[in-house]
């Protein structure tokens, strides 16, 4: 019966200390070593519900002959105590999709119905049988539809709960993850300042598998980790990351203010003024001690070490394959694990509008694209992409364009 057999909490609690036992027990060089987003969308994937749906509108009826004790009749009939009775069953049968079998469990916030009264899952419908004690049709659609008002409102509570366990998954298994990796690089920073040799580990376990899919429908391939060990390495932090694009965004947008001073322009020229502002607005760089340096003729990087933490490359718009050629050359910049980038667009052509509508639609043709992640402006779009050959080694970039039309 519907609504029978506990309460909806009882699911996700199940579905959390999976998740939990399963971050504990991945080796500690996946976990240092795994894209996290990737990671928790594999595991968000493998426990998200399938929210039930009833599909009230299709609801159709048959009927059959069955034999009834007579303690079911109503005292107006004359029957005999421990007989049995033929009579017909009306059933209405309610077509359901989604994961149909939730239905047996009450809402998170209310006591059981203790069977859901003459409702019943059968494959992929429920059911509902009415004895015809009357031959009144009127009668038996009243019964059922006073029945039908209950679970309509209790369905609607067990789906909120769902959604919102499901809404809620992703964001739980970062906490997770994030919290055995803050723990094992502790654990790592505190063997390094013993200054003592670590000892190397052998026979690590591979981190390849295809994991068992709670449903036919959900199969995931868990992120692939191809590293034996892992190396602290330097990442720019988002929120100066997020202060640079701001500071891009605002000189760019000073350019569309005034046409006539940056139209006749070179991508060389227009780099150099975003660099000029930039480069006085942070104090921290490289080991050298420089923050923002130009090494090629439209880039613009700030380095650690010998490897580069953030690039910005400036193009003119010239069609969506010199496009994704920039990124190509972007990607082929970075090295490290997180790293930031940004590509910025000056389009001289009249049609802004229709240029960023194929920004959109040709960033995502990129073999390394992973996902969009939003906009901050109608101009400037964030995406996730991951460098040439390791989708655990993950880039944020930002596509920023702006108008700066040629002379007529």
């Amino acid at each position: 019966m519907i609504f029978s057999k506990g309460r909806i909490s009882e699911i996700f609690q199940k579905a959390v200390d999976a998740i939990q036992s399963t971050i504990e027990n991945e080796t500690e060089n996946y976990i240092l070593n795994a894209n996290e987003t990737e990671y928790a969308e594999h595991l968000e994937s493998k426990h998200k519900l399938d929210v039930p749906e009833l599909h009230f509108d299709q609801v159709n009826a048959d009927s059959y002959e069955a034999d009834i004790p007579a303690e079911y009749f109503p005292r107006t009939f004359n029957v005999y105590e421990g007989k049995k009775y033929k009579k017909e069953i009306i059933q209405f049968f309610i077509p359901c999709s989604g994961n149909v079998n939730l239905l047996a469990y009450s809402p998170a916030n209310f006591i059981s119905l203790g069977g859901g009264g003459h409702f019943e899952i059968k494959g992929d419908s429920i059911v509902a049988e009415f004895i015809n004690f009357s031959n009144n049709a009127e009668e038996i659609n009243r019964n059922y539809q006073s029945e039908l008002n209950r679970v309509y409102s209790y369905c609607n509570y067990l789906r909120n709960d769902i959604i919102g366990f499901n809404n809620s998954l992703k964001a739980h298994i970062q906490s997770v993850f994030g919290q055995r990796k803050s723990k094992l690089l502790s654990k790592n920073n505190l063997l390094a300042s013993l200054g003592v040799p670590l000892r190397k580990k052998d026979n690590v376990p591979s981190t390849f598998s295809i994991p068992k899919p709670q449903l036919r429908e959900k199969i995931g391939v868990k992120p692939v980790v191809h590293e034996k060990g892992f190396k602290p390495e330097p990442t720019l932090d988002n929120e100066n990351y997020k202060k640079i694009l701001k500071i891009i965004n605002d000189v760019g947008k000073n350019f569309e203010r005034m046409p006539s001073v940056y139209k006749d322009k070179g991508e060389e020229d227009l780099r150099d003024h975003i660099l000029m502002t930039l480069d006085p607005n942070f104090e921290f760089g490289s080991a050298s001690g420089e923050t923002f340096n130009k090494t090629g003729q439209t880039d613009i990087q700030l380095r650690y070490d010998s490897s580069v933490v953030f690039i910005a490359e400036c193009k003119f718009w010239s069609g969506p394959k010199n496009y994704l050629s920039t990124i190509d050359q972007l990607l082929g910049y970075l090295t490290w694990r997180d790293n930031k980038a940004s590509v910025i667009i000056f389009v001289k052509q009249k049609d802004f509008t229709a240029i960023l509508s194929k920004v959109e639609a040709e960033t995502t043709k990129h073999p390394n694209f992973l996902s969009f992640v939003g906009k901050t402006d109608e101009n400037w779009f964030n995406y996730r992409f991951h460098i040439n050959g390791d989708r655990n080694r993950e880039v944020q970039l930002a596509v920023q364009v702006y108008n700066i039309p040629a002379n007529d």
